[in-house]
């Protein structure tokens, strides 16, 4: 093959230039990694490196045709053209691994684009896309290695192409532009790869704060559940079954008290099942249910308090600017803390007489519950309940302050009574 120097090296020249363009797909190197997750990406690169594979292979082709017509291996350049140009398009999308169908596609394309470089080194044009092609097809190390052999056939081409003797511009070009090409289009997809890994920690992370929040909020509702079995239906429960015990005691010697400790285990049953219903139903207690406000509420559990237990006096007193309309949750927690500390009394203290003390101030609420009772021992009062499912009471009250932000203070001590203060403050947490 004869041909002037100058021409034939301005025509390969290009080629050596357009690599860094189009080798790693310099301004779409990253796409091959975003079009896994974008399928109008994907088509829309497709459609590109096709327009631009057919574009090289006519060029490349008109070149052959024009600079040497009629010689006897045009028919085979032509049919190999052809063939290419056939067998190119019908490569399959690249999935995450190489199928062995991608494999023989890929490995059938090179086999024909070398026959062609063989016979006319102008297709040496065509590796271009074929760079691209084997790095988004191939693992890093089997693509790189098909780099270095298309890289090998480009230099030979252009050695055969220039007739103007030994140019190491023409030796060592293509190799830096290969090199620069995969170097480019690795780091790109290797950053890919680390996007999607930081991804799916992300993803995974995310899944595992939301199994831990409910498992949370199901631990924080079993707590609630506890606290409001404790405050209403299980107190219910201990006053109905004190009552029945005192009435099967003076059942024979003093029928007219037993009716009447009967009648008020009854009554209590009543309040027991309204509380039991609205338990169901997540409303707010039952003393608070008819719109009277915390004070109404403290009021009716003393007097029912007082009727409940021979020999215990509860009082109610409220100070300050109590009468103010308080926030539901700290009305409702409030009358809990209450309900809990009378049934301690009633079970525990052999007191004779407690008492409600609600003072509102301009930023808190206290609740003090006193009684003059048997005392005992405060700083072992709020240890966890023990198998037997007693001890719920103080431990209770102090879960339903901290959720509120408020303190709960035990002052007691054995032969002196009890003092329960429960402070909330009225102005939220910063």
């Amino acid at each position: 093959m004869r041909h002037a120097a100058p021409a034939d090296e301005a025509a390969y020249g290009p080629t050596g230039g357009t690599g860094p363009e189009t080798g790693p797909g310099a301004p779409g190197a990253p796409a091959p990694a975003l079009a896994d997750t974008t399928a109008p990406g994907e088509r829309r690169l497709a459609l590109v490196m096709h327009a631009a594979f057919f574009l090289l292979l006519a060029a490349s082709l008109a070149r052959f045709l024009i600079r040497h017509p009629g010689e006897p291996r045009t028919p085979w350049v032509i049919g190999l053209s052809a063939g290419l140009a056939l067998l190119y398009p019908l490569g399959p999308a690249p999935p995450s691994r190489p199928a062995p169908r991608r494999l023989a596609w890929l490995g059938a394309v090179v086999a024909v684009w070398m026959v062609l470089v063989v016979l006319a080194p102008s297709f040496a044009w065509c590796a271009v896309p074929l760079f691209f092609t084997g790095l988004r097809t191939l693992p890093s190390r089997a693509a790189l290695a098909l780099v270095g052999v298309l890289t090998a056939f480009v230099v030979a081409a252009q050695l055969k192409l220039s007739a103007g003797g030994f140019d190491p511009n023409l030796v060592l070009a293509p190799p830096a532009v290969a090199a620069i090409a995969a170097a480019v289009f690795v780091h790109m997809q290797r950053q890919a790869d680390r996007q999607r890994h930081l991804i799916d920690d992300l993803i995974r992370t995310r899944r595992e704060l939301a199994a831990t929040e409910r498992r949370e909020g199901t631990l924080a509702e079993r707590q609630r559940l506890s606290m409001e079995i404790h405050d209403t239906l299980a107190q219910g429960l201990s006053s109905q079954q004190m009552l029945l015990q005192a009435a099967d005691r003076v059942w024979a010697a003093d029928p007219g008290t037993a009716r009447r400790h009967v009648r008020t285990a009854a009554s209590v049953a009543e309040r027991n099942l309204a509380e039991a219903r609205r338990f169901v139903h997540d409303l707010a207690p039952a003393g608070l249910a008819d719109g009277g406000g915390l004070v109404e509420a403290l009021r009716t559990l003393a007097d029912h308090a007082s009727q409940e237990s021979a020999g215990l006096t509860v009082r109610c007193h409220v100070e300050g600017t109590a009468l103010l309309p308080l926030p539901d949750r700290v009305t409702s927690a409030l009358l809990r803390i209450a309900q809990g500390a009378l049934a301690n009394v009633r079970e525990h203290a052999g007191a004779t007489t407690a008492t409600l003390t609600l003072t509102c101030l301009g930023d808190q609420v206290v609740l003090d519950i006193a009684d003059d009772g048997s005392g005992f021992d405060a700083p072992a009062a709020v240890a966890p309940a023990g198998p037997g499912g007693r001890g719920h009471g103080l431990p209770a009250m102090h879960a339903r302050v901290r959720q509120l932000g408020g303190t709960l203070t035990v002052e007691s001590a054995p032969g002196e009574g009890t003092v329960v203060s429960a402070a909330i403050p009225l102005e939220p947490l910063s």
